[in-house]
C-alpha cells in the first residue's frame, strides 16, 4: 500500500505584503483582529448601559411627584405678628399692606450682640422692589446706626402726619438695601424702613406705619 504524507497547509498570502505571511505576522495579524474585536465589545458594552441608566433614571423622575418648580416666598405676616405679640408687651405695629404686597419674611427677634428685640418683615413691592420693616423694641439710636451701617441723614420728610429723617444713598455705588432709608420714633420704639423701591413704595408703607405708631 502506498503511503501519501499530508501536504502542509499553504500559508495565507497578505494582501499588503503580496507574499505568504510568516507565522509571526499570521500571531500578530490575529491579536490585532481579536484586540479590535474586543475593543468594540467594549463599547458597545459601555453604550447598552448608558441607555439602560438613562432609562432607569428617566422611570425614576417621572414616576416621583413633582411640586411647583417656582417657590411662592409669600409669608402670612400678619399670622406671624398676632402670634409674636404675645410674647412681647410693647404692641407691634404691623402695616397692613395692599393684596400687591407680599412679604418673603416675617419674624421677632432678639439682636446678638445689642440684645435688642426686633419685629421684622420683608416686604416685595408692586414694582417688585424691596423695603424692610424693622420695629426696634426700646432701641437707640445705637441700634439705628447698626442697622442703616452708619449712614447719615440727607433730610427729614413728614409723612402720614409723623416726621421721618431720611437716608438718601442712592448715589452711592452699589448701595444694595441701603439706597434708601426713612427712621421715626414712637413710644420709645425706632421704627426703619429700609430697602432700593422707589419714593411712591417708600411713602405707601411709611403711611401705613405711621398710622399705627403708639402715642
Amino acid at each position: 500500500m502506498a503511503l501519501f504524507s499530508r501536504k502542509p497547509k499553504p500559508a495565507a498570502v497578505s494582501a499588503d505584503l503580496g507574499r505568504p505571511e510568516t507565522p509571526e505576522e499570521t500571531a500578530a495579524r490575529k491579536a490585532e483582529q481579536s484586540r479590535l474585536y474586543k475593543a468594540r465589545k467594549t463599547v458597545n458594552n459601555l453604550v447598552y448601559s448608558l441607555l439602560v441608566t438613562v432609562g432607569l433614571a428617566l422611570v425614576i423622575y417621572f414616576a416621583v411627584p413633582h411640586g411647583n418648580p417656582s417657590p411662592n416666598w409669600v409669608v402670612d405676616y400678619q399670622k406671624v405678628a398676632t402670634e409674636a405679640q404675645a410674647s412681647v408687651t410693647s404692641p407691634l405695629d404691623t402695616p397692613a399692606m395692599p393684596a400687591d404686597w407680599r412679604a418673603n419674611k416675617a419674624q421677632l427677634k432678639l439682636g446678638a450682640t445689642d440684645k435688642v428685640v426686633v419685629w421684622y418683615v420683608g416686604f416685595i413691592t408692586p414694582s417688585n422692589t424691596y423695603i424692610g420693616y424693622r420695629q426696634g423694641l426700646d432701641a437707640n439710636d445705637t441700634w439705628r446706626a447698626s442697622v442703616l451701617k452708619d449712614l447719615k441723614a440727607t433730610a427729614t420728610k413728614n409723612i402720614g402726619g409723623v416726621e421721618w429723617t431720611e437716608y438718601d444713598n442712592r448715589s452711592a455705588e452699589q448701595p444694595g438695601n441701603l439706597a434708601y432709608a426713612l427712621v421715626t420714633t414712637a413710644g420709645g420704639d425706632v421704627f426703619v424702613l429700609n430697602g432700593n423701591a422707589d419714593n411712591k413704595d417708600f411713602e405707601a408703607i411709611a403711611t401705613k406705619v405711621a398710622s399705627g405708631l403708639p402715642e
